[in-house]
């Protein structure tokens, strides 16, 4: 029985089988990836998503849609937004493994530089992705 508290909406449920050199899908079959560790993290790299790259497709996906949510909330018409989500892994010094950082580049053209990075911070502090890193890893807003 599970003890979480948040009453869900929606339940997003993935298998993986074989870690980081295995495969990945979600139970309704629409994302099927195999896994590869990529060279720079002395992996054969080659076709296959990781890891970190799925965070960045969800956390950036998620980003932005919580940017939309803040802008029409303020009366602010966006247009050809570009969220580019960058996750970084690195080395641990705290315990020789690894951890990540995220930077998230935000262009919203046509607006003005203080609104946009007034819009981007809100959004980071409604952004459930966001939430959940809060003061466990390294978020970066470059608002471009």
């Amino acid at each position: 029985m599970s003890t979480l508290k948040l009453k869900p909406l929606y339940t997003a449920t993935a298998k993986v089988r074989g870690g980081r050199e295995g495969s990945v899908e979600s139970s309704d079959g629409a994302l099927k990836h195999d896994l590869k560790i990529p060279k720079e993290l002395g992996g054969p790299g080659g076709a296959g998503t990781n890891p970190e790259q799925l965070f960045a497709a969800g956390y950036g996906a998620c980003y932005e849609s919580a940017l939309a949510n803040i802008a029409r909330k303020e009366g602010v018409k966006l247009q050809d937004v570009e969220i580019t989500s960058n996750v970084l892994i690195g080395k641990d010094e705290s315990d020789g493994g690894f951890k990540l950082a995220v930077k998230l580049d935000v262009k919203l053209p046509g607006i003005e530089r203080s609104v946009a990075e007034d819009l981007a911070k809100k959004a980071h502090d409604f952004c459930p992705y966001s939430k959940a890193t809060r003061g466990n890893i390294e978020v970066e807003l470059n608002v471009l």
